[in-house]
């Protein structure tokens, strides 16, 4: 009984530690696709990179026609000329990965495309989820759409819809 006495005591006392959290829910990415500069961003980028990537496939066919006379040309030509054909192509290609790198790569201009028409826009809607976790006086808002984990919410703290709100969009 004693023992039984001193733990209820200790939980009493440790009550005030135990202080909830209050928990949000939103999908950055649902609320993303409702923004329209967002789409309008994805849709300018889509088209530069299909742009770049036409470029850099017509490249590659011509160094595909380039590898292709060569072959049929091999047996006439001498070595210098073979081996001067050969350092053309290997230039060629390494040009075309390079273009590729340029345009594509992880510091590329797609990259930094990408960073200069869509950061502002996710800088706006996180400082709305910031602002709406401010006021609602959540301590704790989680991204649905993050690759966090996060399998399975309460209908009642998904706020998605708010953000959305907030940002002055209204959903049809």
């Amino acid at each position: 009984m004693k023992k039984i006495v001193v733990l209820l005591v200790f939980l009493m006392s440790n009550i005030g530690l135990g202080i909830a959290q209050k928990v949000a829910i939103v999908d950055i990415g649902a609320v993303l696709e409702v923004v329209p500069e967002y789409k309008k961003a994805q849709e300018d980028l889509d088209k530069i990179s299909t742009q770049w990537r036409q470029e850099i496939n017509q490249e590659l066919d011509k160094i595909k026609s380039m590898y292709n006379k060569y072959q049929a040309e091999q047996v006439i030509m001498s070595d210098e000329m073979r081996k001067q054909k050969e350092d053309e192509i290997t230039k060629k290609e390494k040009e075309v990965r390079e273009l590729q790198k340029e345009k594509f790569g992880p510091e590329g201009t797609l990259f930094k495309k990408r960073q200069e028409l869509i950061k502002p826009i996710q800088d706006r809607v996180f400082k709305a989820v910031q602002d709406y976790a401010t006021e609602k006086a959540y301590d704790v808002v989680l991204d649905k759409s993050s690759s966090s984990g996060i399998l399975f919410a309460n209908a009642a703290i998904e706020k998605t819809a708010d953000i959305i709100r907030k940002l002055g969009i209204t959903i049809k």
